[in-house]
């Protein structure tokens, strides 16, 4: 179909976007595929686009899944890890050999670091190693854990829509709510727990190089052995990991304790073929990662304690700034997470769950606030229509490159009755990546997984990720495991908080 021209030409721009000899810090897993493309001009693509966005959005009874809601925010941490590109253009199209990654696409952890004590001092303690924390949180009835740090005396002068509140923290997204902050909080105090181990073990003050390097190497074993197999299908998991299937385990029930290492058998990359330097895949930062976006709930309890206001339920985004869980600024000190509330394993406590991953999203989602698109407030149009500009092919022709079997018109449905057609003739056998990734998930998924085409995605740019990064635990010490196993996000936290 006819590719609209919307802007003046870009030298070299019509060859970059399918290119197989360019490659920047974005690129493409499958450059030979074409782009979906659902009508001849820009605004009747965007009027289609938009349609089906407003589908989307679930305004009652919406089904919970099987993975608890911690994992949900997990996602975000280690997107935004991963992952930032604050040039890329829901108004034009993009080329991704041209965008820049601002984050290293490496699992470490710069969204928390920064550039480390020597260039941003402001994170650390006065020696360099341990890092600074926001003020404590509670429940009313006993202290829990920690804000991330923030300015301790606002301009009242200044004070408003500006900086004088946000985090003082190496990405500012993880500022985004509250439950991310605390989380980014969590992340500070384990690495000061890991510091004063590393001293009581060593007897001496350890650089702030050993630290990093082990709370490193606990956060890729978190996101290896306990946030993908929940998210990824087992067989595909197993595919690309054939160490763990040869481990002594009758399921992979996360998380996941190998007895088995990449020594004995390595990972098994069918796509994942940089040429150079690792690099980011449109595919999964532009449509299969967002999977997360439809586990988001409407509202969520912070903690036990039963007053109003108070342990919740929150909204996730509210009409009343003072009730609900968005970010950038200070929050009520008694608003402190009791972790058992959304991973299991904390006694007395069950966790909320995550949505189920399918095609719906939370109703508060239609209408995001400042300081996003003010002319674009829904997250499902946003995705779409980047997902669009981006150039990315159908999830039917993904999944026949992938030698999965597509989806029915059935298994496209919004719901008990819409079929995808029904919104657009545009549609039919031509779903955009997103949709189709969260629409597989709701029909192929096992046990709340991502579907083949979902799970392949995802599973080949983390593991790739790893595989291409001579610091990770893989490459530099493979055989090197946490102190306890099975070691998950449980005994992060337990770790993070012990005394």
């Amino acid at each position: 179909m006819f590719r609209p021209r919307t802007h003046a030409e870009s030298r070299g721009l019509d060859d970059a976007l399918q290119s197989h000899l360019l490659q920047g810090r974005f690129g493409r897993l499958f450059r030979h595929l074409s782009a979906a493309e659902f009508a001849e001009t820009e605004e009747q693509t965007l009027v289609i686009l938009k349609r089906l966005a407003a589908r989307m959005v679930l305004e009652a009874n919406p089904q919970d899944g099987p993975i608890p809601a911690g994992y949900t925010y997990l996602g975000q941490f280690i997107d935004h890890d991963l992952t930032f590109d604050p040039v890329s253009s829901l108004q034009r199209d993009n080329d991704p050999a041209s965008i820049v990654d601002y984050r290293t696409p490496r699992f470490d952890l710069d969204c928390v670091y920064g550039r480390g004590p020597e260039d941003d001092p402001y994170f650390f303690w006065e020696d360099g190693v341990r890092m600074r924390l926001g003020r404590r949180l509670t429940n009313v009835k006993e202290e829990l854990g920690y804000d991330v740090p923030r300015p301790e005396e606002p301009d009242i002068v200044s004070r408003g829509a500006d900086d004088s509140e946000k985090a003082i923290i190496g990405d500012p997204r993880n500022d985004e709510n509250v439950i991310t902050a605390q989380l980014h909080a969590l992340f500070l105090q384990f690495h000061n727990r890991v510091a004063d181990e590393l001293e009581r073990k060593n007897g001496r003050t350890p650089t702030f190089a050993e630290v990093q390097r082990q709370v490193r190497w606990h956060y890729q074993w978190v996101v290896l052995y306990d946030f993908l197999p929940r998210i990824i299908r087992a067989d595909i998991y197993q595919q690309l990991l054939p160490h763990v299937t040869n481990a002594k385990q009758e399921a992979l029930q996360p998380p996941l304790s190998p007895d088995s290492t990449v020594l004995d058998r390595e990972p098994v990359l069918q796509f994942y073929e940089p040429e150079e330097d690792a690099y980011m895949p449109v595919e999964f930062s532009g449509a299969a990662y967002r999977f997360g976006h439809s586990m988001v709930r409407n509202k969520y309890h912070l903690n036990t304690n039963k007053d109003r206001g108070i342990g919740g339920p929150l909204a996730i985004l509210s009409d009343d700034p003072t009730m609900d869980l968005r970010g950038f600024r200070s929050f009520r000190d008694d608003w402190g997470i009791e972790w058992g509330l959304f991973f299991e394993g904390f006694d007395g406590l069950t966790p909320q769950w995550a949505l189920r991953i399918d095609t719906s999203l939370a109703a508060p989602l239609a209408k995001l606030p400042f300081p996003f698109s003010a002319d674009m407030p829904s997250l499902a149009a946003r995705n779409l229509v980047r997902g669009w500009r981006l150039s990315l092919p159908s999830g039917q022709a993904l999944a026949e490159r992938l030698g999965e079997k597509t989806l029915s018109e059935d298994e496209l449905k919004i719901g008990p009755k819409l079929k995808l057609s029904d919104i657009s003739e545009a549609y039919r056998d031509n779903a955009p990546l997103w949709y189709y990734i969260l629409a597989e998930a709701a029909s192929m998924g096992k046990d709340g997984t991502l579907g083949p085409v979902g799970s392949r995605i995802v599973m080949e740019t983390f593991v790739g990720l790893m595989w291409e990064d001579g610091h990770s635990f893989l490459r530099r010490n493979p055989t090197w495991t946490p102190s306890e196993k099975p070691f998950g996000m449980t005994k992060f936290i337990k770790m993070a908080q012990s005394e």
